[in-house]
């Protein structure tokens, strides 16, 4: 397949980041048992099986270790994404698959799980009362929690200018959550953001197939595992090239008297037909490098990006300026 590359602009932070953050909004799955291997291969977009075991208290990380995830409708539409890792009790034990995941869909996500269990030996669990979530990030971020009762997975590193932010996922058990940074945690969402990695929340299920979302281009669909729900039309839209439509990096310069949401799920129109939306925001956060200026990840119509403007919220919303995504887009 070839490649798209972007002409535009990238936005390029200045400084370099780097703290700890509690994330309220994120929670834990876990999904166990001697069949849960075999069962989450049947129901994820990315391969389970083979997945290599990670200790508590170490750091999964690679592909062999953590891989983005997605589940999806019959229609093939996401109805949660997740970053998965293998953390068994203890060596000997049986296998235990951690998924963090947005919060809000966590405990609808386990039902729908444990709905298809049927006699396979699985437990489906939502863990997120009595696991807190913490994100570490920076070029050399120090964990600041002990550590040993902790799972840890790093997903992917961001790129800042000149800087390589490397980020943690970590899950701690007993744990009530601590006071919340608010600077480290517009820090920790900014970086998200500008991953360009979507994370499916409430407001955005069931909206994207994954190519909608560039899942296949950041490692999150294996087309060679075979069947999961959705999968037909997840395959028919990736060979046929059904897709016209692409998540985009955007920023949005806001001004003290700006009252528009950009929170996910919110529309956008194109400067040329605002009687139908041409996209929607994935996931938003402050710029915590440039003051009044707000990042987002949008999914948009490709005819929207070739003329005209992208507007926020209506057709006399606030424009967005498109950048660069960090990676290869493939052409579908």
């Amino acid at each position: 397949m070839k490649t798209i590359i972007q002409k535009n602009t990238p936005i390029t932070p200045t400084d370099p980041l780097c703290g700890y953050s509690s994330l309220s909004d994120w929670g834990l799955i876990f999904v166990e048992g001697v069949d849960a291997a075999s069962f989450l291969h049947n129901q994820l977009t990315n391969a389970t099986l083979g997945l290599n075991r990670s200790k508590i208290g170490e750091i999964a990380q690679g592909s062999s270790a953590v891989r983005l995830v997605g589940y999806c409708s019959p229609k093939g539409r996401l109805l949660a994404s997740a970053w998965l890792a293998l953390f068994p009790e203890n060596e000997a034990g049986e296998d235990r698959f951690a998924l963090f995941i947005s919060r809000d869909i966590a405990a609808s996500t386990a039902k729908r799980l444990a709905m298809f269990v049927l006699r396979s030996k699985v437990k489906v669990s939502d863990a997120s009362d009595t696991w807190h979530i913490s994100g570490h990030y920076g070029a050399k971020p120090k964990f600041n929690i002990n550590i040993t009762e902790s799972l840890i997975v790093r997903i992917p590193d961001v790129l800042t200018k000149d800087e390589t932010s490397q980020r943690f996922l970590i899950a701690t058990p007993n744990r009530s959550e601590s006071e919340i940074d608010k600077t480290a945690l517009i820090e920790w969402n900014y970086l998200e953001v500008l991953s360009a990695i979507p994370r499916i929340v409430l407001a955005t299920q069931e909206q994207f197939v994954p190519q909608m979302v560039n899942f296949e281009s950041v490692a999150g669909v294996d087309f060679k595992k075979g069947c999961y729900p959705g999968q037909e039309i997840v395959a028919r839209s990736q060979y046929r090239g059904a897709i016209k439509r692409r998540l985009q990096i955007a920023e949005l310069e806001m001004t003290p008297f700006d009252s528009v949401s950009y929170e996910p799920g919110v529309e956008l129109f194109h400067s040329d037909d605002g009687s139908q939306p041409a996209g929607m925001v994935v996931l938003s956060a402050a710029n915590p490098l440039k003051p009044n200026a707000i990042t987002l990840q949008i999914e948009c119509k490709l005819e929207a990006l070739e003329h005209g403007q992208i507007h926020l919220g209506s057709i006399d919303g606030p424009v967005l300026k498109i950048s660069l995504l960090p990676y290869q887009l493939l052409e579908i």
